[in-house]
């Protein structure tokens, strides 16, 4: 018989239930389209704030490598996506009632469990960037996206009315 984990159970409830409100047009923790706003559920902490050359968004993604992480920049929403496979083995020893971890012994495998933690975000900038500038660096699980400013200049181009 296997025993059920209710936290695991729920967890892929929480990240299925995200994956259909993206397709919605949010997300869990930035809902769009009229999409609830679920407390506790799942997504990735970010602090946003500019000064006179850039707007910086810094994304705690603990537990991931840097070529697990996306960054894409469409309009004026920076979407950050992280995901990984991630492993639990264990092994039953000859008499069944005993999971030993795998040391090269001679064991069959009875269960050897697996699954795919996934995380993302999307944030609206608050203000013009220029999207040629933009570089992102990842460190101790924190990534720092710079984003520099559009400059007034060619913003918009004025026109004499006679």
């Amino acid at each position: 018989m296997t025993r059920r984990d209710p936290f695991t159970e729920i967890e892929d409830l929480l990240e299925r239930m995200g994956r259909e409100f993206e397709e919605l047009g949010g997300t869990l923790d930035t809902p769009g389209g009229g999409v609830p706003r679920l407390p506790g559920a799942g997504g990735v902490p970010v602090d946003v704030f500019e000064d006179d050359e850039a707007v910086t968004v810094r994304a705690d993604l603990p537990g991931f490598d840097a070529d697990e992480v996306e960054v894409e920049l469409n309009d004026e929403t920076l979407s950050i996506a992280a995901t990984r496979e991630e492993e639990h083995e264990t092994e039953a020893s000859a008499e069944g009632d005993e999971v030993v971890p795998d040391d090269d012994t001679d064991v069959r495998y009875h269960r050897r469990e697996r699954r795919r933690r996934s995380v993302s975000r999307r944030v609206q900038i608050p203000a013009a960037v220029e999207r040629d500038g933009a570089t992102a660096s990842y460190d101790d699980g924190v990534l720092t996206v710079t984003l520099p400013k559009r400059s007034s200049e060619g913003a918009g181009h004025s026109i004499d009315v006679n």
